[in-house]
């Protein structure tokens, strides 16, 4: 197999030259590189990656935390992370916890080991103390907002954004709204939020106006069958999600139940179905994440909403 000092000599430049080609380093003229790279190419000569990584104790390679890989909401994120990666010659690695707290320790000691340059974490299982030490290997940024000074965010204000969806739902008289979502408040700043949008707008919270454990079509149908189940059904359902929102509205249909039912997400689905729909602009912090990793910035960047009306 070939090697360096071969192909310094075949592209007629020296060793310190093929090193800094393999190394991406910047002061190589164009017309060397493209020498190095043609040798390289016609000796079928494959670096050794990780040899070169631990030189240069990098790996161009971002780690992303989420909870799961087949979701809507973290798809976008995911989308936007990627795009602007790969515009920066990075790769990224997703890296689903099914919102496990130890699975998710594992991933932060990738970057320990150096074998991630850093970490995007799109939703957590553990409390950001848990993080914080890891700082010290790396960049470590958030996709919520969080009042750790050394972990720098891209994040919506999802109060006001739950706020002025269910404002919209009680200004079309609705005072019976109930809302589904993944997980509980205690565990999910998310539901913990919207729960707090929820008081503000409607004063009180009745606890059977809550369904947790929801994430697709078909959990939205079981969440019509819940709240309809009741001697009371609620007039108007909020769905953390328009995959949600459309088995939710398939059901209502069926039984034909006049509940009002508004989604999140701005996906094709809702607009299908002329459902209103939260747009968190998921793939612009998705975006804004990474570039604050690569940046190496401590910024709090938000994002803002925009609440997609029924067409009329």
């Amino acid at each position: 197999m070939a090697n360096i000092k071969e192909i310094a000599k075949l592209a007629n430049v020296s060793v310190a030259t093929v090193s800094r080609v393999l190394n991406r380093h910047p002061y190589v003229s164009e017309e060397k590189r493209r020498l190095v790279n043609q040798v390289m190419k016609e000796l079928d000569y494959t670096p050794n990656r990780t040899a070169i990584d631990l030189i240069r104790g990098k790996t161009n390679t971002i780690g992303v935390i989420l909870p799961y890989s087949d979701h809507p909401c973290f798809d976008k994120i995911v989308n936007g992370i990627t795009k602007e990666a790969f515009a920066h010659d990075y790769v990224t690695t997703l890296l689903p916890t099914n919102y496990d707290p130890a699975i998710e320790m594992t991933y932060f000691e990738l970057l320990k080991m150096k074998k991630i340059d850093g970490l995007i974490v799109t939703s957590r299982a553990n409390e950001w103390e848990t993080a914080v030490p890891y700082l010290e290997y790396g960049p470590i940024v958030a996709c919520e907002y969080t009042q750790h000074q050394e972990i720098p965010c891209a994040y919506n204000d999802r109060q006001a954004a739950y706020r002025e969806s269910f404002l919209y739902l009680k200004n079309r008289g609705h005072q019976d709204v109930a809302f589904t979502c993944v997980r509980e408040a205690e565990k999910s700043p998310s539901t913990a939020d919207k729960v707090t949008a929820y008081k503000a707008v409607f004063g009180s919270l009745d606890e059977t106006r809550i369904l947790v454990g929801c994430h697709d079509m078909d959990d939205g149908k079981r969440a019509g069958e819940h709240f309809w189940g009741f001697d009371k059904a609620p007039t108007a359902i909020y769905a953390h999600s328009d995959d949600v929102a459309a088995g939710l509205y398939q059901f209502a249909k069926e039984q034909k139940w006049d509940a009002e039912i508004i989604g999140e997400g701005n996906l094709s689905v809702s607009r299908a179905l002329n459902i209103p729909s939260l747009e968190l602009h998921l793939e612009r912090v998705g975006k804004e994440a990474f570039l604050l990793f690569f940046h190496e910035e401590t910024a709090k960047k938000q994002i803002m909403h925009q609440f997609q009306r029924k067409k009329s």
